[in-house]
């Protein structure tokens, strides 16, 4: 038997982090926590613990419920603190060496570092470093980081981290353990998220407020753009070691990774992807008598979508939860029935009607046109497809699994063009002034200082873009301060 990828032309995004400090129960609660944060990455799972005396790892292939739910394992992570990982790569092979939290014993103790996000200055430093008598044991840009660590000349621990951190550039939140502390930093623009709990007394790092909720814990605050939190026995430091700069978080969290019931920059995430779909209604209204969800993303802005239009929300597609990224398939020749692994049309209430398809986001389109072939073959009269976020026109280089430019399917081909690529009657995207609106600015994007990084819709960088080359592929700007 072979097996093929399952791919399913979906954003990805590179991970999620969690940290605990301090409780007898760290590396169950850490379990727990990447748990809660599976959807931001399925390709593998991490725990480093410390028990005052060692620290203990355990970095596994595949999903957390896959190898962190037998006790063994847990007693085998024993202590008091720990840092754990999910990841979807982005930045080298998806191998076990690359599996996270990376760990390194340093001349002042061992470090445990989990990064969320890309550096766009990674592989050229890593050229650098290799050149100088670096060893690199993965191929991630995680461990440039802490190459520069254990490089630095400073004298303490929390000096080194900023140093090495002066000589990166891209997107990160990052979660490490040392043997007295946990520290999580975030970039200076504050990409990628992180924020700060507390449980019995004991603070949390985490990518997400879900990861809180799942063990009860309470959120505090949003780990600020440019801040470093040091916990430690004594309590938290916070260390602001970078220039200001206005926060531009990323934006495709509040369109497709972060989970619907986080909170993310004070914002219910469930309740801005519903505003995406009204937004887009009164953007693109279309009469038809269904308006379907494109599971599971698209099932808030499907809500929303459906209120203002006054058109009937129905489950016209059923998602099968139980397949994973990868299916072993017997015959090649069976590989076209693929996307019904994890999407089947419920024909009976699709026949014969009209019906708009709500989804998050357009890439290859690959997935698309099955989809709509689906609503097909079950006797949908008009299939309309409304995107609740504008044209992705652009790569990513800060985590987000992007193809390049020649493979995004909107910025390639008119939007004619794109509507007989997928087979649809008719094709919208949110412009990306309504994106801001539903995000709550009124008058949609200030092209002098935009809010979010949003680079996959309008080409602006907000950074250098170092380890890239040719004009065509991106542009880079300088921060808007």
């Amino acid at each position: 038997m072979e097996k093929y990828q399952n791919f399913d032309d979906r954003l990805r995004e590179e991970c999620g982090v969690f940290g605990v400090f301090g409780h007898p129960d760290a590396a169950a609660l850490t379990a727990l926590g990447l748990h809660a944060l599976q959807h931001r990455g399925q390709e593998s799972a991490g725990i480093v613990s410390f028990d005052n005396s060692y620290f203990h790892a355990e970095r596994r292939m595949g999903l957390v419920s896959d190898n962190f739910t037998d006790e063994k394992v847990l007693e085998g992570l024993s202590g008091s603190s720990a840092v754990g990982h999910v990841r979807y790569s982005t930045t080298g092979s998806s191998i076990l060496k690359n599996v996270q939290p990376l760990f390194a014993d340093l001349s002042g103790g061992g470090l445990a570092l989990a990064h969320n996000g890309n550096l766009t200055n990674g592989l050229t430093l890593r050229e650098e470093l290799v050149e100088n008598g670096s060893i690199f044991q993965s191929t991630s840009d995680t461990e440039t980081i802490l190459q520069l660590i254990a490089k630095s000349k400073e004298k303490n621990i929390t000096s080194c981290f900023i140093d090495a951190l002066y000589q990166v550039e891209g997107a990160y939140a990052l979660v490490a353990l040392t043997t007295k502390k946990l520290i999580g930093v975030r970039d200076p623009i504050g990409i990628r998220p992180l924020v700060l709990g507390v449980l019995d007394g004991h603070h949390i790092l985490t990518s997400e407020t879900c990861a809180l909720d799942i063990i009860g814990a309470k959120f505090i605050r949003e780990v600020e753009n440019g801040e470093m939190i040091i916990i430690t026995e004594s309590g938290i430091e916070t260390i602001k070691p970078f220039p200001h700069q206005r926060p531009r978080p990323c934006i495709f969290e509040y369109i497709y990774f972060a989970r619907p019931d986080s909170s993310v920059g004070g914002l219910s995430v469930y309740e801005c992807r519903k505003e995406f779909g009204r937004q887009l209604a009164t953007e693109a209204p279309k009469e038809a008598d269904l308006v379907i969800p494109v599971p599971d993303s698209g099932v808030p802005a499907a809500i929303g979508y459906a209120q203002r239009a006054g058109i009937p929300f129905e489950l016209g597609i059923i998602r099968n939860h139980y397949v994973g990224r990868t299916f072993i398939e017997p015959q090649q020749s069976i590989r076209a029935f693929s996307v019904k692994l994890k999407h089947n049309a419920n024909k009976i209430l699709v026949n014969g009607k009209k019906v708009i398809l709500i989804d998050d986001s357009l890439v290859r389109g690959t997935t698309s046109i099955k989809i709509v072939r689906m609503m097909r073959e079950a006797g949908a009269k008009e299939v309309h497809m409304r995107i609740t976020s504008p044209p992705i026109m652009y790569p990513d280089y800060y985590g987000i699994d992007t193809p390049i430019k020649e493979e995004l399917l909107a910025a390639n081909r008119t939007i004619k063009e794109i509507e007989q690529f997928i087979g649809v009657d008719s094709i919208s995207f949110l412009s990306i002034d309504g994106l801001y609106k539903a995000m709550g600015h009124k008058n949609g994007r200030d092209p002098k200082k935009p809010a979010f990084t949003d680079h996959c819709f309008t080409g602006e960088y907000p950074t250098g873009l170092i380890d890239q080359s040719g004009e065509d592929r991106f542009t880079q700007l300088t921060l808007l301060s």
